[in-house]
């Protein structure tokens, strides 16, 4: 994609964008505003595009000696392993100058193995190529149906699963919000704003994973629907997954990664857009093409993968990687069409429950559908 400008998504994208959510009104009678959903969180906390820095400040592009990459440090974690990066007792509190000097003396793979080896999220230019969603099939199909009435367990967390979540939520799904006292949804510790946006409307449920396993184990099996968050594996390993669980006929387990389900890679919004090559072209070398851009295009991807797998019958899983959404669009023809412009804000969202308030709502419906006969 190319053509720096003021613009926040450009014209192709927005263009597929709008095709996609189209077709979610179509299937689901929900109405999904294209340009709002690309840029709200940006008109929300007041963000600037800043060139080769992320709007949201935690990501940058840096030169290597062979192209380009970008790294993200938007946790404790991530500013705590810097040393260990690039090779130091001690970096400066602006880590950015010291990475910029190391990157520049390495090649881009180097630098995102490296980084990959300490767990941070990375990614080099352009390494991912397009790829649709894979689906899986269990046989155990219902009739086509749409989301409303649908009970969906919602176990992702910060933007693209919950965005998708909030859209079936929007077509009339019962929506539950799954998250461990212990590690909630990073969101509710930023802009509260930004959290209701994306999770108001859900029912929220806090369960401890490690201790009251059987409750959640027991929503899983009930749920329609399954959107899942976490790196490959994890959940999987907790005895989590869709060919360990039972579950109605129809239903639908959607796995959101980073990098594809044979990936451990850590991504976030901005270095996953990275990895598919959606940056914009300027005088000075790639720039950041909106903000966290691979976040809400891989929400309205995941949502209409779900939409069209319920049309068939369910009975599917469907892994949704980012970077291979980014790459996706990254790959459009280069075509004059409209651009979504300054950032949109969304309309006043009621607040979101707080972290646990549905907890007996959630566990009565788990009930009243255990005691249905199949």
């Amino acid at each position: 994609m190319s053509g720096a400008g003021s613009d926040w998504v450009g014209g192709g994208v927005l263009t597929r964008a709008q095709a996609v959510v189209a077709e979610l009104t179509e299937l689901l009678g929900v109405h999904v505003d294209a340009a709002t959903t690309l840029t709200g969180r940006a008109a929300l906390l007041g963000l600037q595009r800043r060139g080769r820095i992320s709007a949201g400040g935690a990501t940058r592009l840096m030169p290597t000696r062979d192209g380009w990459w970008a790294l993200t440090l938007s946790r404790g974690d991530d500013l705590a392993a810097v040393p260990a990066l690039v090779e130091a007792d001690a970096v400066p509190d602006d880590p950015w100058p010291v990475l910029e000097r190391w990157s520049a003396e390495r090649s881009s793979d180097e630098a995102v193995e490296r980084a990959t080896l300490l767990g941070l999220p990375a990614a080099r230019l352009g390494e991912t190529t397009p790829a649709p969603a894979g689906i899986r099939s269990s046989g155990r199909r219902s009739a086509p149906r749409s989301a409303t009435g649908l009970l969906v367990a919602d176990l992702s967390s910060m933007w693209a699963g919950p965005l998708c979540g909030q859209i079936l939520a929007a077509a009339g799904a019962t929506v539950v919000k799954i998250e461990s006292p212990a590690r909630p949804d990073g969101t509710r510790a930023g802009d509260q704003s930004v959290y209701d946006w994306i999770n108001h409307g859900k029912l929220s449920y806090a369960v401890d994973f490690d201790c009251e396993g059987e409750r959640l184990r027991a929503l899983l099996v009930a749920a329609d629907v399954v959107i899942e968050g976490s790196r490959p594996g994890v959940l999987a390993r907790r005895g989590y997954s869709p060919e360990t669980l039972p579950g109605p006929d129809g239903r639908v387990w959607l796995r959101v990664s980073g990098h594809g389900p044979d990936s451990q890679r850590v991504a976030f919004g901005d270095d996953a857009a990275v990895a598919g090559g959606l940056v914009e072209a300027s005088a000075s070398g790639p720039v950041f093409a909106g903000d966290a851009i691979a976040d809400p295009l891989t929400g309205v991807e995941s949502a209409l993968a779900v939409a069209r797998s319920l049309q068939r019958g369910g009975g599917e899983t469907i892994e949704v990687a980012m970077a291979r959404v980014a790459a996706n669009y990254a790959a459009l023809p280069a075509t004059p069409s409209p651009s979504a412009g300054s950032p949109q804000p969304p309309p006043p969202n009621p607040c979101a429950a707080p972290l646990g308030a549905d907890n007996a709502a959630v566990d009565a419906i788990v009930a009243q559908r255990s005691s249905v006969p199949c």
